[in-house]
């Protein structure tokens, strides 16, 4: 018995995992839909006047947090 509410309860997790991921997975893509790499370009300008490129990608990351850290990467290689 006690295994059965086990394996139930794990395939709810599991469900529930799935939803949650589906709607990050969509609200990641609504981001990226809705941003400006333009925007985006401008604002490393603006950072690597300041700082090194770590810490201009480290601000760029925290200001857009939708770009990965590749994107940011070559973002910074077209300064």
């Amino acid at each position: 018995m006690s295994a059965l509410i086990i394996w139930v309860m794990g395939a709810v997790l599991l469900i529930i995992n799935i939803m949650l991921r589906t709607r990050i997975l969509r609200l990641e893509a609504r981001l990226k839909a809705l941003s400006n790499p333009q925007e985006q370009l401008a604002f490393l300008r603006q950072q690597a006047a300041k700082k090194e490129k770590i810490a201009a990608i480290k601000s760029l990351r925290k200001q857009y947090p939708e770009i990965s850290l590749i994107e940011a990467n070559r973002l910074w290689q077209k300064i």
